[in-house]
C-alpha cells in the first residue's frame, strides 16, 4: 500500500510498520479518499508527537492518545501539513489503537492497574460461568468493583483482611461522589457480588464486609412509571426524516422499541434470521435474560422493518439487520449510535428537555399494552420479565379503571 512520500515523520516513527495496515483497514471499510487523507495527516501529526519524546510503541494506549489531543492540541504550533481538527483527530486515533491492537502490537485496553485487572477477570469468569450474569451487567459491575478496588490499594496485591467496613461505607457514601439513589444502589449490589465472590472463590470471611454495605431506601411501585403520551409518540416518530435510508433505518429502530419494548441492545444485535416472516415473529437471542424469546411482529413493525430492507438497507455481508450507513461500512450498529438516534429525535421533537434515555420507549410498550386491555401476565411475557412483581409497577397506568374502584376521599363530597 503506498504511502505519500512527504510523509517522512511516519515512517521514521514508531508507527512507520503500522502505517500501510491502518490505510488498508480505512480502505476496508470504505473510508473516501479525503477522509483516509485527513485521519493520515492525523496520524502523521500523532507519530511526531510521540518520537519527539521518545515513547515506544508499547506505550501507547487511550490515556496517551487522549493526552496528546488535551494537552498538544490546544497550543500545537507543528508545520503544516498538520491536522489539528479534533474532530478528525479523536476518529483517526481510535482506528489506529483498533489497528495496532489487531496487529498484536498493543495489548488491550487496561482501566486500572495489573493487579486490580487481573483480579476483575477471575472476578468476571464467576459472574459469567456461575452466576450467569448478562454481559452488560458484568461490565457495570468490574467498573463499580475496579474503582473500589483500586482505591483501596492501588497497584499493591489485593488483600481482603486490609478492608474495614469503614472502608466500604465510605467509599459509597463520599460526599464528593454525588451518587443519584439508583446509582447507590447498583454500587452497593456491585460490592455484595464481588464480596460474595471472594467468600466461595477464597474462602474470604466476609460477613462483616457484607453487612457494612448500605443498603439504600426506596420503595417498590412508588411512583408512575415515567411513559410517552399519544401526541409524544406521534411526534417523536414525525421527527425521524423517512425520505433518506438511515431515517428508515431509524425509524425501525425506534418502531422496535415502542411497538415490541426492545431493549437498545435486543434492537443491536437483531439478526436477518431471526425473523420468522412466515410465522410472523421476532426471536431475541441476545437479551438480558441469556435465552432465547420469541416475541409476536406487530404490523407496523413489520412494515418498518420490510421498506428499511427492501429499499434502504445497504449491501452488506453482515447479517446484522440494522447496519451502518456512513464509514466504517459493512459493520452492525451499536447500543450507543441506537442511543444517539432517540436522543437526537427527542430533540427535534421538542422534548429533549423531558427525555434523553431510550427506556422511556420500553415503558411505554408496556403502558400502551396495559391501557388496550392487556393483562399483567401478558405485558410480563412480552417484556420477558422473570418476576411478576417485575411488572407490578404498570399495575396503576390505567388510571380511568383504576377510578372505578378508588374509594372515597375521607371527608369529602360523596
Amino acid at each position: 500500500m503506498f504511502i505519500p512520500a512527504y510523509r517522512d515523520s511516519l515512517r521514521s516513527s514508531v508507527l512507520r510498520h503500522s502505517a500501510d495496515a491502518y490505510v488498508g483497514y480505512l480502505k476496508h471499510h470504505q473510508y473516501c479518499p479525503a477522509t483516509i487523507r485527513a485521519y493520515l495527516h492525523s496520524i502523521e501529526h500523532f507519530a511526531r508527537w510521540v518520537s519527539r519524546r521518545h515513547i515506544p510503541l508499547s506505550s501507547i494506549d487511550e490515556s496517551l492518545t487522549r493526552r496528546f489531543v488535551i494537552e498538544h492540541l490546544s497550543v500545537c504550533r507543528c508545520p503544516d501539513p498538520c491536522q489539528r481538527s479534533i474532530n478528525s483527530v479523536r476518529p483517526a486515533l481510535a482506528h489506529l489503537l483498533h489497528v495496532l491492537r489487531e496487529e498484536g502490537d498493543l495489548s488491550g485496553p487496561r482501566a486500572f492497574p495489573l493487579l486490580v485487572q487481573e483480579e476483575l477477570e477471575r472476578f468476571d469468569i464467576h459472574l459469567d460461568s456461575v452466576c450467569g450474569v448478562a454481559p452488560n451487567t458484568r461490565v457495570s459491575r468490574r467498573q463499580w468493583v475496579g474503582k473500589f478496588l483500586t482505591d483501596q490499594f492501588g497497584s499493591a496485591p489485593i488483600d481482603i483482611d486490609r478492608i474495614h467496613s469503614s472502608d466500604i461505607v465510605e467509599f459509597i457514601v463520599r460526599p464528593t461522589n454525588h451518587y443519584r439513589t439508583g446509582t447507590l444502589s447498583v454500587l452497593g449490589g456491585a460490592l455484595r457480588s464481588y464480596l460474595r465472590f471472594r467468600a466461595v472463590s477464597c474462602g474470604d470471611k466476609v460477613e462483616a464486609l457484607l453487612a457494612a454495605v448500605p443498603t439504600v431506601a426506596k420503595w417498590r411501585l412508588d411512583t408512575v412509571p415515567k411513559h410517552l403520551t399519544t401526541d409524544e409518540v406521534a411526534g417523536l416518530l414525525g421527527a425521524i426524516d423517512q425520505h433518506n435510508p438511515s431515517g428508515r433505518r431509524d425509524y425501525a429502530m425506534t418502531r422496535c422499541l415502542l411497538d415490541m419494548g426492545l431493549r437498545v441492545s435486543e434492537v443491536a444485535a437483531i439478526q436477518l434470521d431471526d425473523l420468522n416472516w412466515r410465522e410472523g415473529t421476532l426471536t431475541i437471542t441476545h437479551g438480558k435474560s441469556r435465552r432465547s424469546d420469541v416475541l409476536p411482529l406487530p404490523v407496523t413493525t413489520g412494515k418498518a422493518i420490510v421498506q428499511y430492507v427492501r429499499c434502504a438497507r445497504p449491501p452488506s455481508t453482515s447479517r446484522a439487520l440494522f447496519v451502518r450507513h456512513r464509514a466504517p461500512f459493512n459493520t452492525p450498529i451499536t447500543v450507543e449510535l441506537v442511543r444517539g438516534v432517540i436522543r437526537r429525535a427527542f430533540g427535534r421533537c421538542g422534548l429533549g428537555d423531558h427525555y434523553t434515555g431510550t427506556h422511556v420507549l420500553r415503558h411505554t410498550a408496556a403502558v400502551r399494552m396495559r391501557c388496550a386491555g392487556a393483562s399483567l401476565k401478558e405485558v410480563a411475557d412480552v417484556l420477558r420479565h422473570r418476576s411478576l412483581d417485575t411488572t407490578m409497577i404498570y399495575s396503576k397506568v390505567d388510571l380511568p379503571r383504576l377510578a372505578t374502584v378508588a374509594a372515597p376521599w375521607p371527608g369529602g363530597l360523596s
